[in-house]
C-alpha cells in the first residue's frame, strides 16, 4: 500500500509533541513566512554527499562521528568557541581514522541545534511556576515570565547565527585549518599535559612521520586536496517543525524535497510516534536522517518506523542512535538489532552514551559520570559484535571548552568540582579532554575489531 501524499505542511494535520505554544499566532506565521524567503543554509548536493559517505558506514567501510553542543546559545556564540570545538572534533576524527583504517564521516551538532525537548512543560522555583526553558530558539533561560514566553523572533536570530557559524566552519574545513600538516596545532592548551593529550601527541608524531615519507614521494597538501581539506556536515534535532517547513526546498537537480536547515536531521526519543507530526515531516525529505531509540522502543514498532522513514531500504538514509544507559543497553539493544537484522534492514547503528546516563549529583547539578559513558560504549561494541552487526557511529554532547560538567575522566572531576566551570544551559557535556579520551577508547575497539575480522578472514581463506 502506498504512503499518503507528502507535502512540507502535511505534518500540520498530525498530533505533535514538544512544540511550544506561542501567544501571538499571527506573529509566528509572519516569521515563518519570512524565513521561507531566506536563502538555504545547506544545499541538496551537500546532503547527497553526506548520504554517500553514510552509505559506506552502513556497509562497514566508514565510521560516523557526530557531536557538539547540547543546545547552542546566543550568548556564547563566537569565533573562538567554534574554532575550539572544531579542532577537538578534528582530533577525535584523526584518532578514529588512524585506528580504524577507514574514513570518518564528520557531523557536528552545530549551526541549528538550538531547541531541546523537555520532560515537563513547566518548572518551579519556590512558589513560582513558569514554562520550561526549551532552548534559545524558543525562549530564554532567565527565570521570569517575559523570558520564558516563547518568542517567534528568536527563530530569525537562530537562522542568522546558524548562517554565521556555517560560514566559519566551511572556512575552517576548506581553507587550510583542517590540513593534516597542522595535526600538532589542533591541541588546546589545557589538554596538552593530560594523559589523552600525551597520547594524541604520540599519534600526531606518527602521522607527521607518515607525511614526511609521503612528501618525499611527492605527495603534499599543496598538490593533494584530501590532505588539505575535509568534509564537515551539520545536524540538529528537527523539533520546531514550522522552522523546518520554512526551509524545505525542492532540489532543482532531482526534483526532490530537502531540508536546507542542516545536512542531517534526527527525531528524538520523545517525538518518534509513528502517526505523529515529526515522523510525518522527516519521511518526506531526502536528507539522511536519524532516530533516537531507547528502552521504550519495541522491536515491532522499530520495524514499522524504519518502513515509514526508509521504505526503499536505501543505504545511508537512516541512522539508529541508541541512548539506553549503561545499565539498560544490554537488556534492550540486542532484541532491536535482531529484529532489524532479521528483516534485512540497512541502517547505521550508532551509540549515544550521554542521554541515558544523566544523574543529579549530591550537590544538585545535573551530570554524567564519565565511567558510565565509557561503559555504555564498551557494551554497545560488545553487543554489536555478538549480534553480527557493524558498530558504525558515536553520538556525543561535547565542547571544546575546559568545562566541569561530567564527573570523572583522567583529571577525576568530582562532584565538588562541578561548580567550577559548569556552563551548560541544558545537559552536561564532555570537555575537550574527556572527548579525546573517549575517542581513544572507541579507536581501540575499532582497531581490535578490525584485527579480529582480518584474523577470521585469513582463517577462513586457509580453510
Amino acid at each position: 500500500m502506498s504512503s499518503p501524499r507528502w507535502t512540507p505542511e502535511s505534518w500540520r494535520s498530525k498530533p505533535v509533541e514538544q512544540v511550544p505554544v506561542y501567544p501571538d499566532e499571527a506573529e509566528l506565521v509572519a516569521v515563518e513566512k519570512e524565513l521561507a524567503s531566506f536563502p538555504p543554509l545547506v544545499f541538496a548536493g551537500e546532503a547527497r554527499g553526506l548520504q554517500k559517505g553514510l552509505a559506506e558506514v552502513a556497509h562497514g567501510r566508514g565510521f560516523l562521528l557526530q557531536g557538539g553542543d547540547c543546545a547552542e546559545s546566543f550568548s556564547e556564540h563566537g569565533a573562538d568557541s567554534i574554532r575550539d570545538f572544531f579542532r577537538v572534533f578534528l582530533q577525535m576524527a584523526v584518532v578514529l581514522t588512524y585506528a580504524g583504517s577507514r574514513p570518518v564521516v564528520k557531523v557536528g551538532r552545530i549551526a541549528g541545534q538550538f531547541a531541546k525537548p523537555r520532560s515537563a512543560p513547566t518548572e518551579k522555583h519556590g512558589d513560582v511556576e513558569l514554562p520550561s526553558y526549551r532552548g534559545d530558539i524558543i525562549n530564554d533561560i532567565a527565570f521570569s515570565p517575559e523570558s520564558r514566553t516563547p518568542d517567534p523572533r528568536r527563530l530569525l536570530k537562530a537562522y542568522r547565527q546558524s548562517a554565521a557559524t556555517l560560514n566559519l566552519l566551511r572556512a575552517f574545513a576548506q581553507g587550510g585549518y583542517a590540513d593534516l600538516e597542522r595535526v600538532h596545532q589542533w591541541t588546546l592548551g589545557f589538554v596538552k599535559d593530560s594523559p589523552a593529550g600525551e597520547r594524541y601527541e604520540e599519534l600526531a608524531n606518527r602521522i607527521s612521520d607518515t607525511l614526511h615519507f609521503m612528501r618525499a614521494c611527492g605527495v603534499t597538501s599543496d598538490n593533494s586536496e584530501r590532505l588539505r581539506t575535509t568534509d564537515f556536515y551539520t545536524s540538529h534535532e528537527a523539533l520546531l517543525l514550522g522552522y523546518e517547513e520554512a526551509f524545505a526546498r525542492v532540489d532543482s537537480t532531482s526534483g526532490n524535497w530537502y531540508a536546507t536547515s542542516g545536512h542531517f536531521l534526527w527525531i528524538g526519543d520523545r517525538t518518534r510516534q509513528l502517526d505523529h507530526a515529526h515522523v510525518e515531516f522527516l519521511r518526506g525529505i531526502r536528507n539522511p536522517i536519524g532516530v533516537k531509540i531507547g528502552p521504550s522502543m519495541k522491536p515491532d514498532e522499530l520495524i514499522d518506523l524504519i518502513d515509514i522513514l526508509n521504505p526503499t531500504n536505501e543505504p545511508g538514509r537512516l541512522t539508529l542512535i541508541g541512548r539506553f544507559g549503561a545499565d539498560k543497553v544490554g537488556k534492550y539493544l540486542p532484541e532491536l538489532i535482531r529484529a532489524v537484522k532479521s528483516e534485512g534492514k540497512i541502517v547505521i547503528w550508532s551509540c549515544d552514551p550521554m542521554h541515558g546516563n544523566t544523574i543529579k549529583s549530591a550537590s544538585g547539578y545535573k551530570t554524567r559520570p564519565f565511567n558510565q559513558v565509557l561503559a555504555e560504549v564498551e557494551t554497545f561494541f560488545d553487543i554489536c559484535q555478538a549480534e553480527g552487526v557493524y558498530p558504525g557511529g558515536l553520538h556525543v554532547e561535547m565542547t571544546g571548552k575546559d568545562v566541569t560538567e561530567c564527573t570523572g575522566g583522567a583529571h577525576s572531576i568530582s562532584d565538588a568540582d562541578l561548580s567550577n566551570r559548569y556552563h551548560t544551559y541544558c545537559d552536561p557535556r564532555l570537555n575537550a579532554d574527556q572527548a579525546l579520551e573517549l575517542a581513544f577508547l572507541v579507536a581501540e575497539r575499532l582497531r581490535r575489531d578490525r584485527t579480529l575480522h582480518e584474523t577470521k578472514a585469513v582463517f577462513f581463506a586457509a580453510e
